[in-house]
């Protein structure tokens, strides 16, 4: 398993997000922000979510090195 911390900062980021997460079809990603973990490739449950503040995301997977590549914007 990979875990980082993102920021989704705007309705913008979350869409590119969602869009970006979404081609990893083969991958489980998920969001976890306190006691709540959503699947990251949720749009409705990412904005159930505080994104007020770092969220930490979670691949299921050992080889997460071109998701990660993707997901450089959204690092913190």
């Amino acid at each position: 398993m990979t875990s980082v911390k993102i920021r989704l900062s705007s309705i913008q980021d979350v869409r590119n997000f969602v869009d970006l997460v979404t081609k990893y079809y083969d991958l489980e990603i998920d969001l976890v922000s306190g006691r709540y973990v959503v699947d990251a490739k949720s749009i409705m449950g990412i904005f159930s979510l505080d994104l007020l503040h770092p969220i930490t995301l979670n691949a299921y997977t050992d080889d997460a090195a071109k998701l990660l590549e993707d997901l450089k914007p959204y690092l913190v």
